[in-house]
């Protein structure tokens, strides 16, 4: 469920005062930010955040397709390794091989 059009985009005030400082002085600076909530807006555009994932920062450069979204989505906060198999792929193709080689067994 998305945010009511009649309250607006949520941002956090204190990023919106950075970004408007820096848009002032024309600066592409990098600074941090906890604010994941934010939504990005068109003053966005152009400028790397520093979004934190819970862990660290990570830096994040605002296009004008993120525009409309959450910060957060773009700083993932859980790392997926995949799924176990049995052995390594590479153990797998060892022994397919191996197999393969091996002359059949003669019957008696």
């Amino acid at each position: 469920m998305g945010r009511s059009v009649k309250k607006g985009p949520y941002v956090e005030p204190s990023l919106m005062v950075k970004i408007q400082a820096l848009n002032d002085k024309n600066e592409k600076k990098v600074f941090k930010t906890w604010s994941r909530r934010s939504t990005i807006t068109p003053d966005f555009v152009g400028h790397t955040l520093a979004v934190h994932n819970g862990n660290k920062f990570i830096p994040v450069y605002i296009t004008e397709n993120m525009v409309g979204h959450k910060l957060g989505e773009f700083a993932a906060t859980r790392l997926f390794r995949g799924h176990s198999a049995k052995g390594s792929a590479q153990e797998r193709e060892e022994a397919a091989a191996a197999a393969a080689e091996q002359p059949p067994a003669p019957k008696a």
